[in-house]
């Protein structure tokens, strides 16, 4: 992974505290004015393939486009296709193309750009390949079609081609130019202008996009770790949006009249899962003895303040997937016997966080002290995101806490990180009861029945604690009074290209 070097975040902090005057500027000549959004990292990378940072996904969302893309209620509606249909087999689907695309740089969208890109994704192969497992073909029989041929019938495709911008569609040339990781070329509503490593990327407004030029001229995401400064910037009003606010703060905010703050439930996830491949976690009992030992409420009241709604499985309620199943009460007596039927005294255990998610190195502390009371040591491991990344990789942990954002369809909250040999399964997760109930559900087109195999899988993975899940948590996303257009997405989705800000 190409990690650009990065500024301390101290120095960061204090020169984005600073304010952007030049964002003021723009609105005062008239012009549609630069919105200026703090995100709290910086993107590792800009190539919406290769990355699986959301900080990056923020920027790209604006970048990029796909061929489907979700609307507010999460729905499949036309993108850079505009209209497909499929066989009556379910095995053949056919996208209509919009005439007239172009790159930022000029060139013509075309047809090979499609079949370029999901290539790409599936020989590469890219860190969402194993979405098109069931794909085996994909032509252009012209520049406006794409045909996409599946083995067999595959329900969540058109969520697997659109969901996020992990799948977005990119240019040939930019790729193997290399420059798509810091200077990428979309087809986006905005184009990028300018990127300050360690400091913020600039966007500037697509004035030929497919779907119209957007009002903003530009957008500038600046990059503050520190939710207390990017409030004091939004309030001060040298930043016009930031989804990092203090979440004590957050339910004070929503009375005030200085910014609008916005909530909206989301489909994400948060757990910690331990390391099978190692002793003694590869136990099932010593991970359901972890499960029983926490308090999942003073977990998420002390990293959420609140903004979030406690689930021991990874589909939240507001979800048409949901199953309502929750087997753990925090019972330190279950936890010890547990750990005295696998044999298992004095053990301590490496637990994983990162600082540009603070809301893990919160929840650790909590779990630290929950385990403590059942004689297991915790060890709390703070690193970057870029090191987390690799750590987790190469399986070098105990234990880690992170999350899993914008997922839609269940396929995207199990299969790859719960599948034996799943490309997200870094704690070494196996059960082939589990495995063909994936595998059924992948295929399955009636919903109801494919519900009732993703519950069962969700059951035996909640039994298991190959995951041991914490909560769902809130969008919660602020911004200045100027701002008109914008909405809180449960997918996450930062879309500025319906936005504007007031004269």
């Amino acid at each position: 992974m190409n990690v650009p070097k990065r500024l301390t975040w101290s120095l960061v902090a204090a020169l984005l505290a600073l304010g952007v005057p030049a964002a003021t500027a723009a609105q005062e000549d008239g012009s549609g004015g630069t919105l200026v959004a703090a995100i709290s990292g910086e993107p590792d990378q800009l190539d919406p393939q290769a990355t699986t940072a959301y900080f990056s996904f923020q920027v790209l969302e604006n970048v990029f486009d796909t061929l489907v893309e979700p609307d507010e209620n999460l729905q499949m509606q036309p993108a850079l296709a505009e209209d497909w249909t499929i066989s009556d087999d379910g095995l053949t689907y056919t996208f209509t193309l919009r005439e007239g695309v172009t790159w930022h740089d000029g060139t013509p969208f075309t047809a090979s750009d499609v079949v370029y890109s999901f290539r790409r994704i599936i020989d590469a192969p890219m860190a969402n390949n194993w979405r098109f497992s069931s794909v085996t073909d994909i032509s252009a029989p012209d520049d406006l079609t794409v045909v996409f041929t599946v083995s067999q019938p595959t329900p969540n495709l058109l969520s697997n081609l659109g969901a996020f911008k992990g799948m977005a569609v990119v240019q040939q040339a930019n790729v193997e130019s290399g420059d798509i990781q810091t200077a990428p070329v979309g087809t986006g509503p905005f184009k990028l202008a300018e990127y300050t490593t360690g400091s913020s990327i600039e966007l500037v407004r697509n004035e030929d996009y497919w779907g119209g030029a957007p009002a903003l001229d530009g957008v500038t995401f600046q990059f503050i770790p520190d939710p207390t400064v990017a409030l004091t910037n939004l309030q001060g009003g040298e930043v016009h949006w930031t989804d990092n606010l203090p979440p004590q703060q957050v339910r004070g905010l929503m009375d005030s009249s200085e910014v609008i703050v916005e909530s909206a439930p989301s489909n994400d996830y948060w757990y910690f899962a331990a390391n099978q491949g190692r002793e003694p976690f590869g136990d099932a009992r010593v991970r359901q003895a972890l499960a029983y030992a926490i308090d999942r409420e003073a977990i998420t009241q002390a990293a959420t303040f609140g903004n979030a709604t406690i689930n021991q499985t990874a589909i939240p309620e507001t979800s048409a997937w949901y199953v309502e199943y929750a087997p753990y009460t925090r019972d330190l007596d279950m936890a010890r016997s547990l750990l005295e039927e696998a044999g298992v005294s004095d053990l301590s255990l490496d637990l994983m966080v990162t600082s540009q998610y603070p809301e893990t190195v919160t929840a650790a502390q909590v779990i630290a002290a929950n385990l403590a009371e059942i004689g297991v040591g915790v060890e709390i491991r703070t690193l970057d995101f870029a090191t987390w990344l690799d750590e987790q990789g190469q399986g070098n942990f105990d234990a880690f806490l992170l999350g899993w954002l914008g997922n839609l369809d269940p396929d995207d909250f199990y299969y790859a990180q719960h599948r034996t040999d799943g490309g997200f399964n870094f704690q070494g997760y196996s059960n082939p009861e589990v495995d063909e109930l994936l595998d059924a559900a992948r295929v399955e087109t009636d919903q109801d029945a494919r519900k009732a195999l993703y519950d069962d899988a969700a059951r035996m993975i909640v039994d298991d604690a190959s995951y041991v899940y914490l909560y769902n948590p809130d969008v919660i996303q602020g911004w200045t009074p100027d701002v008109e257009g914008y909405t809180v997405r449960s997918d996450r989705a930062i879309r500025f290209r319906d936005v504007s800000l007031a004269q």
